[in-house]
């Protein structure tokens, strides 16, 4: 029994049942003992009242006293309470106890075992039960430290998103936007690259700006910022659906913080049946980070709307 920090009561009675049915006579119990590693300080003043006086106490007496004094000796006599136990359960010798006590010592020590694997069987139980605790003790602090850090970081986002309607530049507010949406796409769970330009190979310099790339699904979609005053027209939705024409099935999302003109619209309705296209107002992205809102559900409500409905407009209130 690995885990005994002490003899519990039944198993001591049992000890003191036992070992004296497995020596025939005073010295072989005082030597079984000492096998077991017990110190001279428990069992010398034992040994001198058997040489002196034997008939003053009995094998029952000797074991009771050293099993009281290692007992009572705590995690100091563990290995010697273990290294007891052990010699009892292993006893196999049984002819070399008295005619009339080896079958009693049999049925004795089989009555140790099977407490033994019992006590041995709770105590498992019990540390697994603790080594299960204590995972979902971490798991618990894992996901409530997950879930301050992703508040600390929506709260940061809601910040610098809501400091961007105080700029008066267009040009940084628009560089701002693609920013803190990245930054939101990534805190929703997102796959995301944020924005990028490609370079043409004749030295033309820059020959397409990327705002950014989501994962939505196992599809990429292209993700178009525009934080305009006026409404988005046909002139601006074409250039973000000749990116994705250009890309073979390439679909696409197209944020604004202005409303989108019906002639645009109707534009992306038309592109529906090559690919995917939907488009979004930076107010809904607003109320869903105010409602907390899921912005990969709300993305994929989106989705589907555009494909099943031939809907890419579908605002979510």
């Amino acid at each position: 029994m690995t885990q005994i920090y002490h003899y519990p009561p039944d198993l001591f009675n049992l000890l003191v049942q036992t070992i004296p049915l497995l020596c025939k006579s005073k010295r072989d119990t005082i030597n079984f003992l000492k096998g077991s590693g017990i110190p001279n300080s428990f069992i010398s003043d034992l040994i001198n009242q058997v040489n002196f006086d034997r008939n003053s106490i009995g094998k029952a007496e000797i074991v009771r006293t050293v099993l009281e004094r290692i007992n009572e000796n705590g995690d100091a006599s563990l290995r010697e309470r273990r290294e007891l136990l052990k010699r009892v359960t292993e006893f196999e010798n049984f002819e070399a106890c008295w005619e009339k006590d080896r079958l009693p010592a049999k049925a004795l020590v089989s009555d140790i075992r099977s407490l033994i694997n019992v006590k041995d069987s709770f105590t498992r139980i019990n540390v697994e039960r603790e080594k299960q605790v204590k995972i979902n003790q971490e798991e618990y602090l894992k996901k409530t430290l997950a879930k301050e850090r992703h508040y600390k970081e929506l709260s940061s986002i809601k910040s610098q998103l809501y400091s961007l309607f105080s700029y008066t530049d267009a040009h940084k507010r628009g560089k701002e936007l693609e920013i803190v949406l990245n930054r939101l796409f990534k805190a929703a769970g997102f796959s995301v690259r944020e924005a990028f330009a490609l370079i043409g190979d004749q030295g033309e310099g820059i020959i397409e700006q990327i705002d950014g790339v989501v994962e939505i699904d196992g599809e990429l979609y292209l993700v178009e910022m525009k934080w305009w005053s006026k409404p988005i027209g046909n002139g601006e939705m074409a250039e973000h659906l000749v990116r994705l024409y250009s890309r073979g099935e390439g679909k696409g999302i197209f944020i604004s913080n202005s409303s989108f003109t019906k002639p645009a619209i109707n534009q992306c309705k038309d592109f529906l049946s090559k690919s995917v296209v939907c488009l979004c107002g930076l107010n809904e992205i607003v109320m869903a980070l105010e409602t907390g809102t899921d912005l990969k559900q709300l993305f994929k409500d989106k989705i589907q709307a555009a494909i099943v409905d031939k809907n890419p407009y579908h605002v979510i209130h």
